[in-house]
């Protein structure tokens, strides 16, 4: 049976997990308690003390070569009673009692001892309910840059940097320089935590790590939860012996001490034999946080013999640490930021394209903004109404429709992700060129509607320093146990099948994407349900509307018509030639009134007809539109001006109805206006023809603006104007035939335009 644990106080520190041998179980290695090895690193000392008394609860065992007395001696005593070599305990006692009325003891750390002619470093802090005392030669392998210089220069590098990779490589020199380590390297995490080596600084006889890949197992979960908390940690000198920590369980808990925040906690013996395999003799890691969790390392290496980093150095690469995590974060968060809002924008004008085309498939494909354009991938299809779409580069529909299927019946979850489709799904090994990533988004379940996108396969060579597969060895009597990989040699191996990863905002902006998608299909089921309603009552209205035309209409205008002529055979003779004008319009009105009620009624029926569509020339048409207007507002201020007047191709008879309708609602609602000024106004665009009547009359208050295209509603401002709230409806029916738009905007009681845009044939 393997056993991680080497001996009762010797904690594993680094566990295997590419086992080849099926029967091995490494797991239990990865949930090694690190932080409580019972042991430290033998170039310093270390005492635990209860920190309201300062008694000692427990010491390194070293410490009896200061004080002259076996730990079990020491156990038990209060600090004040020690002698450091030629450090009075006295002393020691006063600058903890300093320290705890400080309230924070760690704040002030480094404190200055001189113990037999040297100086050393204090450091204390608060953990695991003792106070705990470290102590660590000072002046050895010091800070060579003041501090501010530090910060200085780092800040410097980090705004100079014209990139993430520069930034790394600027980062290593700095530790370099700052350590005197042999090679300080950058080792950035994978999504499946296996590093790789993406920035480097070594002396030059040293073979280059560069872009070589460790598996995950080289630094198991445990130690990556350490390295969040303790930034920075080092290891003086791998042949040096470890020192124990007596007795084994300390004060008020029945376990060792917790060193999680200690300086001088020693490691496993197996990662001590992993360093020793690489030839390492002294080693510092220095941690590198995205958003509190563990982005990478930078990795510190000495061959040439023991490197003691002290104190302040140390914590001044912890600050260059927390400087370089800084702009890490703001850097990944400035192109997470950017790249999202793209995502964003394309989303946007997805759902703009299917509410405007009131169509999903040609919402997200017929447009230059497609469904493609919602993340990095390379193909997409939409299963939709029993109808399979494709975009890009995709498998065929032959393969799509079982993959489908195969997904639907595998997860309930609304979406579904994965890189590598081919290791989840045997048959999409045969379209691994297309397909080996994949999203899909169950749109409904219950009308098999889906939408998915691809990512082809990024077929890579990895290169690994040593074999990554061989942690475990078996002995010669057949015992299993585990040991560090001895060979570190560049080993490759193809990686295939593979996809590039989705990024958590593609996947938050697809399902963003269905909640508009399902948002629009609910309002489109919605909306016609409320217009076949319509539809039906509008068609009965329309009906009422046209007999009362055709009977209650038609005969007054007809007796107008005969009155007026007989009256101008008869007394013509004596009128002026201005009089006769008038009567000629009045008849030629009545005219075009009869036309216009025999359209209106053949209109009741124009679902049923063809339009005729032919050339309109626009501005004699409203001239006379205009003519007719005035000739009855004899003594208004009113002027109707006509403006440019592209040409239209609709029904002519709809057309006039169309512009006259409007005419006669700005020539009417401006009645009550002193000057009353009316603007007709056509032009042209890519792809419409728009017009223009703008009026100052009375307004309309917006707030009643879902009644103004309605048949037969009032608006509250116009209850004093005749009209039975029929014009509006009837230009809103007609634009319709014609594939046009009718649309306005107002601001009561200073202007109201009513725009009519027309389709290019």
């Amino acid at each position: 049976m393997l056993d991680c644990q080497l001996t009762d106080r010797d904690t594993v520190f680094y566990a295997f997990t590419n086992v080849m041998q099926p029967s091995v179980d490494l797991t239990n290695c990865d949930r090694e308690p690190i932080q409580w090895p019972g042991f430290i690193q033998s170039h310093g000392y270390l005492l635990a003390l209860d920190p309201v008394t300062f008694t000692i609860w427990q010491a390194s065992e070293n410490l009896s070569l200061l004080t002259g007395q076996p730990i079990d001696q020491l156990v038990g005593q209060p600090v004040a009673d020690l002698l450091l070599g030629d450090l009075p305990g006295a002393d020691l006692h006063e600058l903890l009692t300093v320290a705890m009325r400080a309230g924070s003891p760690q704040a002030f750390n480094p404190y200055q001892v001189r113990i037999n002619g040297h100086h050393w470093f204090t450091m204390l802090h608060l953990h695991d309910g003792a106070l705990i005392l470290e102590l660590e030669p000072a002046g050895q392998n010091g800070l060579s840059l003041p501090q501010f210089t530090l910060i200085t220069q780092t800040m410097s590098d980090v705004q100079r940097s014209g990139n993430l990779a520069d930034l790394l490589n600027r980062t290593v020199r700095k530790i370099k320089e700052l350590t005197g380590f042999d090679r300080v390297m950058t080792y950035r995490f994978g999504e499946d935590w296996h590093g790789e080596v993406v920035a480097e600084a070594r002396e030059e006889d040293l073979d280059p790590f560069l872009g070589l890949h460790y598996p995950a197992s080289d630094i198991p979960r445990q130690a990556r939860e350490l390295y969040k908390v303790n930034l920075v940690r080092g290891i003086v000198d791998v042949r040096e012996p470890r020192v124990a920590i007596l007795p084994v369980n300390y004060g008020p808990l029945d376990r060792p001490l917790d060193l999680t925040y200690s300086g001088l906690r020693a490691v496993s013996p197996l990662h001590i034999e992993y360093l020793q395999n690489m030839g390492v003799r002294s080693s510092m890691s220095i941690s590198l946080l995205y958003r509190g969790e563990l982005w990478g390392l930078i990795a510190c290496h000495h061959y040439s013999g023991p490197r003691f980093v002290d104190y302040p150095t140390r914590e001044a690469a912890k600050l260059v640490s927390q400087i370089l995590s800084t702009a890490l974060e703001i850097r990944q968060d400035d192109e997470e930021t950017a790249f999202s809002r793209q995502l964003q924008d394309h989303e946007q004008t997805l759902y703009q394209h299917m509410l405007a085309d009131w169509d999903v498939v040609q919402g997200l494909t017929k447009h230059p903004v497609t469904a493609l354009d919602l993340n990095t991938a390379t193909g997409v299809a939409l299963l939709f109404e029993g109808e399979l779409h494709t975009l890009g580069d995709t498998p065929t529909d032959a393969e799509i429709l079982p993959l489908i299927e195969w997904i639907s019946t595998t997860t309930p979850e609304i979406v579904f992700q994965t890189h590598q489709l081919p290791n989840l799904y045997p048959p999409a090994e045969l379209f691994r060129q297309k397909a080996s990533g994949v999203l899909m988004l169950m749109l409904s379940r219950e009308m098999n509607e889906y939408l998915l996108w691809f990512r082809p396969e990024q077929i890579q060579t990895v290169s690994w320093g040593g074999n990554p597969d061989k942690p475990v060895l078996t002995g010669d009597s057949g015992e299993v146990r585990l040991s560090p990989r001895k060979s570190f040699e560049k080993w490759t191996e193809q990686v295939r099948n593979k996809a590039l990863p989705w990024r958590q905002v593609e996947v938050a902006t697809a399902l963003k994407l269905r909640e508009d998608l399902l948002q629009l299909v609910s309002q489109k089921a919605n909306q016609i349900r409320v217009l076949n309603e319509q539809l039906r009552l509008a068609y009965e209205e329309l009906e009422a509307f046209s007999y009362t035309v055709s009977h209650d209409l038609r005969t007054p205008l007809s007796s107008i018509k005969s009155y007026t002529e007989i009256y101008l055979e008869d007394h013509g003779n004596q009128m002026t030639e201005e009089a006769k004008g008038t009567f000629d319009k009045v008849i030629k009105a009545t005219d075009r009134m009869n036309v216009l009620i025999r359209n209106v009624m053949q209109y009741s029926r124009m679902s049923r007809t063809d339009l005729t569509v032919e050339p309109l020339a626009m501005r004699p048409l409203l001239s006379q539109l205009r003519d007719e207007l005035l000739a009855g507002e004899n003594g208004r201020d009113i002027t109707v001006q006509i403006g440019t007047t592209p040409d239209l191709q609709g029904d002519p008879t709809m057309m006039t109805q169309v512009f006259s309708n409007l005419l006669s609602n700005a020539v009417k609602y401006t009645r009550q206006v002193p000057k009353a000024r009316v603007t007709v106004q056509g032009h042209e665009n890519g792809h419409e023809i728009i017009y223009s009547v703008t009026d100052n009359g009375i307004g309309i208050d917006m707030k009643q603006a879902g009644k103004v295209f309605e048949l037969f509603q009032r608006l509250d401002s116009a209850t004093s104007y005749e009209g039975y709230g029929v014009g509006l409806a009837i230009v809103k029916r007609i634009m319709s035939r014609h594939r046009g738009k009718v649309w306005f905007e107002s601001t009561p009681h200073q202007a109201t335009t009513f725009y009519v845009s027309f389709p290019r044939i």
